[in-house]
């Protein structure tokens, strides 16, 4: 039987996640729809599989460049109108390898740079508005 994972520590209750997502709706989204014109993405999906596949690749990749502790950074990005079939240029999130080979400048800092020998993780689904990016 596999070992029992305990929670992590950064996790957060649900009604702190709701009131973070509120929060964004209220001062940002509405912002961002006036300025706009039309409601932009604003909650994306992968499934687990997904992201432990991605990980695992991270990994990976990561332990042949001689990097032990590699990272993600989540950014925002949008999609060019003229690549978004719904030509709006929709709001999308994409994660970005981290980590410095022995040796290299921010080794074990704490602001990582980002592994650019890795390829991004994009094409997640989006939950609301649903668009086909």
């Amino acid at each position: 039987m596999a070992k029992k994972v305990q929670k992590p520590q950064k996790c957060i209750n649900v009604e702190e996640a709701r009131e973070l997502h509120d929060n964004w709706c209220k001062k940002r989204g509405k912002r961002l729809q006036k300025k706009l014109g039309f409601e932009d993405a604003r909650e994306f999906h992968w499934s687990v599989a997904e992201l432990e596949e991605y990980l695992a690749y991270v990994k990976q990749e990561s332990e042949e460049q001689g990097i032990k502790d590699p990272g993600i950074r989540i950014y925002l990005g949008a999609y060019s109108e003229s690549k978004c079939k719904m030509k709006k240029g929709y709001s999308t999130l994409f994660l970005a390898p981290t980590g410095s080979r022995p040796g290299a400048s921010g080794k074990d800092g704490g602001d990582p740079i980002n592994n650019y020998d890795i390829p991004a993780f994009n094409r997640g689904g989006t939950g609301h508005p649903p668009n086909d990016y």
